[in-house]
């Protein structure tokens, strides 16, 4: 099995619970509820693609951005198969850059998470607010200290499936907000023997206040907070926060 084919495994067996339809749903009805019904919208972390396959399929068009180009060669897979025309640029989301502005920028599966320095945080969101066009939207995903502290902690989660299985390590750090799992996959091969693939992830946790506040540093007005994806008011037991911030200042 080749470099390529054993990280798609590797990504799919461990987000696989993960129900990308009605996240993207969801993020259509906010997207159509402020008036952007179509025109040119940004991913950041899109990954291999499977919302940003979704969103062009819901009638937008898409760009994606990702710092892997594993991911992307995953992605560009998928956009073969489907003949949908999205544009995937390989770029480090602190310093991306387009050919011009975008009525929306979306980002999902806590990949904001990753930027694991304020500063460096607040960079991204001046890149976004500088790439919306005037009044556009930016709709993210967070994962809250919570869950880190309350939900993952210091925890190993173990998994046992037919397509392969895995084994989480998480540690959390309060102190620094740090998050670290350690992750071993573990995908049959053919021979019937087992084939292992390792990958070490760290996340800030970062509160709702930091980040609002962060937007607003960036230019931006917060518009909504939600617990993510249900429609509900965020609260202190979220473990996954939904923002909507609106680009401010440009002329229309």
């Amino acid at each position: 099995m080749g470099a390529y084919e054993k990280f798609a495994q590797v990504y799919d067996l461990f987000m696989d619970n993960i129900d990308y339809e009605e996240w993207a749903d969801y993020i259509t009805d906010h997207l159509k509820r402020y008036g952007i019904e179509d025109g040119l919208v940004l991913e950041l972390g899109c990954g291999t693609g499977t919302m940003t396959g979704l969103l062009a399929d819901r009638g937008y068009d898409m760009i994606g951005v990702d710092n892997s180009g594993e991911m992307l060669a995953e992605a560009m897979e998928k956009r073969m198969e489907s003949g949908q025309d999205i544009l995937y640029l390989q770029q480090d989301m602190q310093e991306f850059e387009l050919y011009g502005t975008v009525r929306a920028i979306v980002s999902v599966c806590d990949s904001l998470n990753y930027i694991t320095e304020r500063e460096e945080l607040l960079q991204v969101f001046r890149l976004v607010n500088n790439y919306l066009d005037p009044e556009g939207l930016f709709l993210f995903d967070m994962n809250t200290i919570h869950k880190y502290r309350d939900i993952l902690g210091d925890t190993t989660i173990a998994e046992n499936r037919d397509e392969g299985s895995f084994i989480w390590d998480n540690s959390y750090d309060p102190e620094n907000g740090l998050n670290i799992y350690e992750l071993a996959v573990f995908l049959p091969r053919e021979d019937g023997l087992y084939e292992k693939a390792e990958e070490v992830h760290c996340q800030k946790a970062y509160s709702q206040e930091e980040i609002e506040e962060l937007i607003r540093e960036a230019g931006m007005e917060l518009l909504e907070v939600y617990d993510a994806y249900t429609g509900r008011p965020a609260a202190d037991d979220s473990e996954r926060l939904f923002f909507i911030a609106r680009e401010k200042g440009k002329a229309k």
